[in-house]
């Protein structure tokens, strides 16, 4: 059966593809975002209490190497199977570095509904997973020069609204601990499938207007917005083995690796690569590959976790 939340997906790009009227309030849309933003932040935070921060260095380690790794991949395909500009190639392939906050959220829906339990530490691979990509892909595009606006960088990169509100829902959920946050709960955690079901109706929105943009740019960039996401997931069930992680937290990294970015990543290339084409970028993120995640890649990728745990001594 359909989880309810996908279907709210699945009525927002119907009504956009028959040209409804239906639009949500740009105002609700952003407040959606923060609400969304922040809970994830504090369930990390909750579980973070609760444990050790340093066995998780080595940890952090290995998804921000896991972010390079598959940014460079996808630069390769694009400049040698699809030949895009360097430009072009270099922003696309930092979106499919980076990872999608939505996608996550929709995922953590996902197993909870199932009772399957992860890892809390996922909200904290969630940020870090942000910051790697973007860099890479910026000196994929041009190098390290002098006319780099590295400290504009910095600010879109690690004071964005999306990482702000990750760190500090962490840093709060953290500080106040299962206790602390009990207040809050009602607010924050019962309501947060709600506000997820709103956003992704607005996402379905949004996706339906790129369908001309992907009919423009031919079979490569649906190919690769398909294929990509599906090499990252086993990069990432591949990472999360080696880490020992649960097969709910195996799962959330594939979803975090088959992910690609179209907030945090558009932002800052705008900023560093302003010759990208950004139409280009988020026409595969947004019209392939964020559907493709949330209606057949999360159950996929959970199978394929499945199966590799069951294989595992």
């Amino acid at each position: 059966m359909i989880d309810v939340i996908v279907l709210f997906f699945l009525f927002g790009l119907a009504a956009g593809l028959v040209r409804s009227e239906l639009k949500l309030p740009t105002a609700l849309y952003d407040s959606l975002s923060v609400f969304l933003l922040l809970t994830i932040g504090l369930k990390g935070g909750e579980g973070l209490a609760q444990q050790a921060i340093g066995p998780l260095l080595p940890q952090l380690g290995a998804v921000v190497l896991l972010g390079v790794a598959q940014t460079l991949i996808a630069f390769a395909f694009l400049r040698g199977v699809g030949r895009l500009g360097r430009a072009d190639a270099a922003a696309t392939a930092a979106h499919y570095g980076s990872v999608s906050v939505a996608t996550f959220a929709v995922g953590v829906n996902w197993l909870m509904t199932r009772g399957i339990t992860f890892e809390p530490q996922m909200a904290i691979f969630l940020t870090v997973m942000e910051v790697p990509a973007i860099m890479v892909g910026i000196v994929l595009a041009r190098g390290v020069g002098k006319q780099t606006d590295w400290r504009g960088l910095a600010h879109e990169t690690f004071l964005g609204k999306g990482v702000t509100l990750l760190l500090g829902g962490m840093a709060i959920g953290w500080a106040a601990g299962p206790e602390g946050l009990a207040p809050i709960k009602g607010l924050f955690f019962d309501l947060f499938k709600g506000a997820l079901a709103l956003f992704l109706l607005e996402m379905g929105l949004i996706v339906s207007r790129q369908v001309g943009e992907l009919r423009q740019r031919g079979v490569f960039m649906v190919a690769f917005g398909l294929l990509m996401p599906l090499l990252s997931a086993l990069l990432g069930l591949g990472c999360g083995m080696l880490l020992g992680l649960s097969v709910g937290g195996m799962t959330l990294l594939a979803i975090l690796a088959a992910s690609a970015s179209y907030i945090a990543v558009p932002a800052a290339m705008r900023l560093a690569v302003p010759e990208a084409s950004p139409a280009l970028s988020l026409a595969a993120v947004l019209g392939v590959t964020f559907p493709l995640n949330i209606l057949a890649g999360i159950p996929l990728y959970h199978w394929l976790a499945s199966q590799i745990a069951g294989a595992t001594p």
